[in-house]
């Protein structure tokens, strides 16, 4: 499976074969980046993440990024064992120890620890909660803003808070990679997924947008995960005196759209052209969608300086 039109998709950079991986504290080389199999991340998938950005010397939205981890960690009653200031410190010596400054990708990984056996039950937990840090050299494919992606509507749905609550940025993903598989299967870039109730939630690894005349739809979130640059596309539009709305919308009014597009740390804004075998608009990046990317870039570029 190639990644090269992937919403995740990125150019490769031999840099990355040299960098660092903050291990629990260690910074070791990524070959030798490893954890235990009795680690509660990998015998479950217990644990929460978050994906950050690095450009111009700072990490985009970072203050976010920690809400959003903090609040999963009390959600699940894991104990991340590090305050907000050590883990800006442990972000700021990864980054330092491989000398980045720019076009950078973090992946900060915590899980709830070594166990003393394979089991789902939390009391069998020994010493504190795993940090990975994975700072890579990451640039977008230029082609898949300049192309834009196509979709395919898989058949696995989100799910609700009482099953499965996708504001919690777990480790555990199975049925969005499932979903994601029946579409690369079914030749698209990304996956659309339906809510219980059959109406758009969000692609399997990014936030789903709509366009009619200048309005901007997006799905409301009780049923999917709510991505800070979908909240900072949508702050910055409507910043612009534009209409963003968070709304149930269906795949027909998908289909009739002027334009489409995805939003995710890493690629920020990117057009959609295609759906379910669909032309989206004429088939072609659109203007609105431009406007869009402009506004959010220069919105989130003033509000870092003002930090």
């Amino acid at each position: 499976m190639s990644n090269q039109s992937s919403a995740q998709g990125y150019l490769p950079d031999p840099r990355n074969e040299n960098v660092l991986v903050y291990v629990n504290g260690d910074l070791v080389p990524r070959h030798e980046a490893s954890i235990s199999v009795f680690d509660s991340g990998f015998v479950l998938g217990d644990g929460i993440w978050e994906g950050l950005r690095l450009k111009n010397g700072r990490i985009l939205q970072l203050e976010a990024h920690l809400d959003r981890l903090f609040e999963g960690a009390t959600s699940i009653a894991l104990d991340i064992g590090r305050s907000r200031e050590e883990l800006k410190q442990a972000l700021n010596e990864t980054l330092k120890a491989n000398d980045m400054h720019d076009g950078v990708h973090i992946r900060l990984m915590i899980s709830r620890g070594l166990k003393s056996t394979p089991n789902q039950d939390p009391r069998f937990v020994i010493g504190k909660a795993t940090l990975i840090i994975v700072a890579e050299f990451k640039t977008p494919r230029p082609e898949s803003k300049q192309k834009g992606l196509i979709l395919f509507t898989s058949t696995f749905r989100t799910s609700g808070p009482d099953v499965f609550d996708l504001r919690l940025n777990s480790h555990s993903r199975l049925n969005l990679i499932q979903a994601l598989i029946q579409a690369i299967n079914a030749g698209a870039d990304e996956a659309v997924m339906l809510d219980p109730r059959g109406f758009v939630a969000s692609c399997n690894s990014t936030n789903l947008f709509i366009v009619r005349g200048r309005e901007i739809w997006t799905s409301t979130g009780q049923f999917s995960f709510k991505g800070l640059t979908q909240r900072a596309v949508i702050d910055s539009w409507q910043a612009q005196g534009e209409t963003a709305k968070e709304k149930d919308f269906t795949l027909a009014e998908c289909y009739s759209a002027d334009e489409m597009f995805v939003t995710g740390t890493l690629g920020g804004v990117t057009p959609v052209v295609k759906m379910d075998g669909r032309v989206i608009g004429v088939g072609a990046p659109g203007p609105v969608t431009a406007s869009v990317s402009a506004a959010y870039h220069d919105w989130l570029m003033q509000r870092e300086q003002d930090t």
